[in-house]
């Protein structure tokens, strides 16, 4: 890795672990559930989706995926606290939550990041 590209590496994770805290500095719970790990895994899959239209319609180079995709969308969002989340819900006998949280990280971050892509493909596109 070259000297530019681990500063584009570098801004980026840091702007992404920057918004993580802030968005996950205070728990918000909806009943037993985690919402703020949830809210930036939505976040960061969307703005993922709409950053691979973006980089394969300008032609972008390398290291703009290394800002935002890997460093970014990378910092922002939470694999780790998602599964900590999701193992208490199970430890804590929340069989019902635990589903609900795994389905909604996993689905509605998939659905995110189609919706990222489709509406960055409509508005280039037009």
């Amino acid at each position: 890795m070259k000297g530019l590209e681990f500063i584009f590496l570098a801004a980026g994770s840091v702007l992404g672990a920057f918004l993580r805290y802030k968005v996950t500095e205070s728990p918000m719970l909806f009943n037993t559930l985690p919402i703020n790990v949830l809210i930036v895994n939505v976040l960061g899959a969307f703005i993922l989706g709409a950053f691979v239209i973006l980089s394969e319609q300008w032609h972008l180079d390398g290291r703009y995926s290394l800002f935002a995709a890997v460093g970014f969308c990378g910092s922002l969002t939470t694999m780790s606290s998602f599964a900590l989340d999701s193992s208490n819900l199970l430890e804590n006998n929340n069989y019902g939550a635990f589903a609900i949280n795994v389905v909604t990280n996993v689905g509605l971050s998939i659905a995110a990041l189609i919706g990222g892509k489709s509406l960055m493909s409509a508005i280039v596109n037009n």
